[in-house]
């Protein structure tokens, strides 16, 4: 069986890009990274896809006029890759819900919090903020809406005391690498719940 093709979008340092590609490349994973699209120049991860020799395009979103001009530079890219799955691993833009619709059921999001209780950012701290003994991190679909599509797979991450949102972070993203891969693998097999 031919591998999945992953394309995935990141803003930040890439460590969960990182996670899935190593996956991928050591055969945890039975699919394969084709391709990164950054949309801040300079950013962690494209050092990362240089090193693990991922195809990279930066598409800085502050060089277009418009999120449709961004979006449609997106698509394009994405279109001459052919992924099977859209991945965003720390990107950091909400996608609109007409790029949402050209991919109906294939954009995977990971997610800091339980979407059900947090949505947006600062998942973490959001939970040491509300004083929780534990969070959960959650791979989902995306939807139109903001963090609140199905649900594919969630972690508990407990909280520790005197936890900052740095160290529960920092625990937290060891996690997340592996649950990304866990749940990919799920939808790379046909099921999310």
């Amino acid at each position: 069986m031919k591998p999945a093709a992953l394309g995935i979008l990141a803003s930040g340092n890439g460590s969960n890009f990182e996670a899935i590609a190593l996956a991928c490349a050591e055969r945890r994973l039975p699919a394969r990274v084709v391709g990164l699209i950054c949309n801040r120049p300079g950013a962690g991860v494209l050092g990362r896809a240089e090193r693990l020799g991922v195809p990279a395009c930066v598409l800085d979103d502050r060089s277009f006029p418009s999120r449709q001009a961004h979006e449609q530079a997106i698509g394009a890219q994405l279109e001459h890759w052919s992924p099977d799955w859209i991945v965003l691993a720390g990107y950091m833009r909400v996608l609109t819900p007409a790029f949402v619709a050209d991919y109906p059921g294939r954009i995977v999001n990971i997610h800091p919090a339980d979407t059900r209780l947090h949505r947006g950012t600062g998942g973490y701290e959001w939970a040491i903020a509300r004083g929780l003994d534990e969070t959960v991190a959650t791979v989902h679909l995306v939807d139109e809406g903001l963090d609140s599509g199905p649900i594919v797979l969630q972690e508990a991450i407990s909280i520790l005391p005197g936890d900052s949102a740095r160290s529960l972070s920092a625990r937290g993203r060891a996690i997340e690498h592996r649950l990304y891969v866990r749940a990919l693998a799920r939808l790379l097999a046909g099921g999310i719940a």
